[in-house]
C-alpha cells in the first residue's frame, strides 16, 4: 500500500493508498497517532479510496512540542486536513475515534459520509459526570480554574465554557456509530439520542469497551469498517 509522509502547515501527516478521487480523514482520539489509521487504510484503499491522518496536538510525532490537546487546539487542525482533503478529492468521508469525533464534529460541516468508533456525543454531559466522579461542583471549579482528579483528567473550567458556547454541527450525511456496551465515556441514552435524532446506524458489541484494542474487539471492528465505509 502507498504511503507518502508529510506535512499539512506544520502538522504530520500521512497519505495511505493510491491516488483516487475520494477518501477518508481519519482522526485519532485521546493518547493516539496518525498511524492509527493504517487498519482502516488497509480495508478502504483497495476500494479504491485515500485515506489521510495526522497527530492532533500533543500526540504522535508532536509529544515534545509543549502542545495540550482542547478543542481550540485540535479543531483548527482538522479543519485544515479538511481543507487539504476538499482540495484533492470530489468527495471527503471521515473516519473518526472517540473525542476525535467530538472534535471533528466541532470542524467538519457536514462529511460525505461519517464513521464513528465510541464517539463522544455530550460533551458537557461527559464533563459534568467527570465533576461528579471526582466531587466537584461548578463554583469550586470556577473558583480555581483547573482541578487535578484522581482518575487521570484535569477539570477545566475554561473547557467546560467553551464546550458550552461553541456547539457541533448538526450532520445530515449517513452516520455509522460503533459502540460497547460498557463504554464509560458515552451513556447509552446519549447514543440513542444521537441515533434518533441523526438518522444514525448505530452497531453496538456486547460487553465492548470505549477502547477497542483486544483481539475480540479488533475483529469485530475490521468487520464493521468492511461494511460500512
Amino acid at each position: 500500500m502507498k504511503t507518502q509522509r508529510f506535512q499539512i502547515g506544520t502538522i504530520p501527516a500521512v497519505l495511505y493508498g493510491e491516488p483516487a478521487k475520494q477518501g477518508y480523514v481519519f482522526v485519532h482520539g485521546q493518547m493516539g497517532r496518525k498511524e492509527e489509521a493504517e487498519a482502516f487504510a488497509q480495508v478502504v484503499c483497495p476500494k479504491g479510496l485515500q485515506v489521510l491522518s495526522m497527530d492532533l496536538p500533543g500526540h504522535g510525532e508532536r509529544q515534545s512540542r509543549g502542545e495540550e490537546l482542547f478543542p481550540w487546539t485540535a479543531v483548527p487542525d482538522i479543519r485544515a486536513a479538511g481543507d487539504w482533503a476538499k482540495h484533492h478529492w470530489k468527495a471527503v468521508s471521515l473516519r473518526a475515534n472517540s473525542i476525535g469525533a467530538y472534535f471533528s464534529m466541532l470542524a467538519f460541516d457536514t462529511p460525505s459520509r461519517a464513521l464513528l468508533v465510541s464517539p463522544i456525543l455530550d460533551m458537557e454531559g461527559l464533563i459534568l459526570t467527570m465533576m461528579g466522579w471526582a466531587g466537584v461542583t461548578e463554583e469550586e471549579l470556577q473558583t480555581q480554574g483547573e482541578i487535578a482528579t484522581s482518575f487521570g483528567q484535569t477539570l477545566s473550567w475554561r473547557y467546560l465554557c467553551w464546550v458550552r458556547e461553541n456547539p457541533v454541527h448538526n450532520w445530515t450525511c449517513p452516520i455509522r456509530i460503533l459502540y460497547g456496551s460498557q463504554d464509560s465515556m458515552t451513556s447509552r441514552q446519549a447514543i440513542d439520542r444521537f441515533v434518533q435524532q441523526h438518522d444514525a446506524k448505530l452497531t453496538v458489541m456486547e460487553d465492548g469497551e470505549h477502547w477497542f484494542h483486544t483481539p475480540e474487539q479488533l475483529a469485530v471492528l475490521q468487520k464493521w469498517e468492511e461494511t460500512e465505509a
